[in-house]
């Protein structure tokens, strides 16, 4: 694949009208969404040419992380020290903070995602159930569980990153993400999300699924 087939899959994303509590912070309506659409093009461009064999998807952005950076598990000190381990992210790589990161704390749980993700060496694609934020509404500074129909919403995109890259297994981070995949008809592993006290279960569940050839 190119990447003109990841400039189409993020103005589709881009595009879809989101309900309300269900901020869209890739819409070209808005002008600092540029940066984050930049960003997400940059990690499925470096992605690309890594040629991951798997997808994790989880739930949904965080306040703090995705929906800041427009990039999955991530949050704003990734981009401002050196590459990750696995040779992501970092300055100099042409990801751009927006300006509304200044004053926002980084989100734990990206940081213990690529925590993890280096010590069991493995560098899958990233994604969520929900790929925008969902808040409680009139309180965007929140995050809120997406519903099933927000989940649904968002099927069409991690089944067109399977197209993209050459993807062979699926694998649930937690439990919205299993259920969402499970109604697209999906019969997929889940496994542990890291976040609130579930970085142990989150490495186990990965370093049992490459034990049984599930991934590699």
């Amino acid at each position: 694949m190119t990447s003109s087939s990841i400039e189409d899959f993020i103005d589709r994303l881009a595009a879809v009208k989101t309900p309300p509590g269900c901020n869209n912070f890739f819409d070209h309506s808005v002008p600092a969404n540029a940066l984050r659409r930049q960003n997400l093009a940059a990690y499925l461009g470096d992605m690309l040419e890594r040629e991951p064999r798997v997808l994790l998807v989880g739930e949904a952005p965080g306040f703090r992380g995705m929906r800041i950076t427009g990039v999955p598990f991530t949050n704003r000190t990734m981009f401002q020290g050196p590459a990750n381990s696995l040779g992501l992210f970092g300055s100099g790589k042409g990801y751009v903070l927006p300006p509304e990161a200044a004053g926002i704390a980084a989100e734990p749980t990206a940081t213990v995602m690529w925590e993890v993700l280096a010590e069991v060496d493995f560098l899958p694609l990233l994604w969520s159930a929900c790929p925008w934020h969902t808040h409680v509404p009139g309180k965007p500074l929140s995050n809120r569980t997406p519903t099933p129909a927000e989940a649904a919403l968002g099927t069409p995109f991690w089944q067109a990153l399977t197209g993209i890259f050459p993807v062979e297994a699926v694998v649930a981070v937690g439990n919205v993400a299993h259920t969402s995949l499970r109604r697209s008809g999906l019969d997929v592993p889940k496994i542990r999300h890291p976040a609130h006290g579930g970085r142990a279960l989150f490495k186990q569940g990965l370093q049992e699924l490459h034990a049984a050839g599930m991934i590699r």
